[in-house]
This record gives C-alpha cells, structure tokens and sequence, in this order.
C-alpha cells in the first residue's frame, strides 16, 4: 500500500506539516510506502541545517525519519526557486521534483492524505 502526503504548510509557525510528517512517519515505520511532497511553504521544511530551541521538533529531524523508513521526499521546484530554496541546500535524502512527479504519485497511491 503506497500513501502519498502532500504539505502546504511552513515548517514552523503551524503544526500542519508537523502532523503530517508524524502521520508519514507512523506509517512508514509500519511499512507503508510513503511519499512525501511539499508545495508551496512547505518547501522550506526540506532545508537543511534548521536550528529550533531545545526540546522543540525539528522538521529536518522527521524528514529524516521518513527517508530513514524508505519514504520517499520530493520538493517542488517551482516552489523551491520561488524561495530561493538551492538542491543542495536540501535535506538529505529530500530531491527537487515537480508537478508531472505529483501527478504521478497521485495516480499511483492507495490514498492521498493533505496538510
């Protein structure tokens, strides 16, 4: 079973993409296959080198965990260059990507879950 999580949502600021990284996360580790694309704001969650106050969640931290459970991270371009957002500057594991890959997961997933 494939799902597929499409956030909107900034990393920080809301926990709309936090909850759905714990969701993608839950899922992977009971071996799901998970895709992860982030649009729009969303985009910045996949940059690298996030610095959070001690105790608070990192979203690089649970992307990792995704990558780490054979999730799948893709991050649109368009977004991404809108923000100013370079590939290398992405998270480990995370990949620049694009609407016709959406399009694609969409097609192929079991359920299609948005944040």
């Amino acid at each position: 079973m494939a799902s597929l999580f499409v956030l909107n949502d900034p990393p920080y600021g809301t926990e709309r993409s936090y909850n759905g990284l714990r969701l993608a996360g839950s899922l992977g580790r009971k071996g799901t296959e998970v895709f992860v694309f982030l649009i729009g704001d969303a985009a910045a969650c996949a940059k690298r080198g996030q610095k959070v106050p001690s105790g608070y969640y990192s979203v690089e931290v649970m992307l990792r965990n995704v990558v780490r459970n054979n999730g799948t991270i893709g991050v649109c371009g368009s977004c991404m260059d809108a923000r100013g957002i370079t590939d290398a500057e992405l998270v480990e594991g995370a990949r620049r990507s694009s609407m016709d890959e959406l399009t694609e997961w969409t097609m192929n997933a079991d359920k299609v879950v948005v944040f």
